[in-house]
């Protein structure tokens, strides 16, 4: 499985309101949130980007709130992945949790540009982009995690576990 798409650069800092306004969290209905994903850093963000497209933030992408909703409006909105220098930590785990692919790179989240077509291999950490014929390296999370992300995020991944231990 790969990831392929064009690239929506952003800066450091993204904070979680940022990715999703906090006058939006009166619901948790993904499709709702993803409706307002960027909304604050790019009022006409969710207009102009395609599913499967990839973020791509600099450092301490996702600082702020432990809200889960930001790597829900961000996957809700079609975004495939997220490529940043630096995560904040609480991003990262949600980002898991809810099996939204994060990858960290400092060189590629410098070297991309926005509108790059991007493609990453996730088992093997690698990002292409296709429009600069370059290759970075990001570290490939471990199967278990890759496995998490497969399911859709822990809550499917244990679904699964449990029903493979029934039979």
């Amino acid at each position: 499985m790969s990831y392929k798409g064009k690239a929506w650069k952003f800066g450091k800092n993204i904070d979680t309101d940022a990715i999703i306004p906090a006058r939006y969290l009166n619901t948790s209905d993904p499709g709702e949130l993803g409706k307002h994903c960027m909304e604050d850093a790019d009022p006409q963000f969710v207009e102009k980007m395609s599913t499967g497209d990839i973020i791509v933030g600099g450092d301490n992408f996702g600082c702020g709130s432990s809200r889960e909703h930001a790597p829900i409006a961000i996957k809700a909105a079609g975004i495939s992945s997220v490529i940043a220098a630096s995560f904040a930590r609480i991003f990262y785990r949600n980002a898991i949790n809810i099996g939204l692919p994060i990858f960290e790179s400092a060189e590629a989240a410098k070297a991309i540009e926005e509108g790059d077509e991007i493609e990453i291999e996730p088992s093997k950490g690698i990002i292409r982009n296709l429009t600069k014929g370059e290759t970075y390296n990001a570290s490939p999370f471990p199967e278990f995690m890759q496995s998490i992300m497969s399911a859709g995020g822990l809550i499917s991944y244990v679904k699964e576990q449990v029903e493979q231990r029934r039979n």
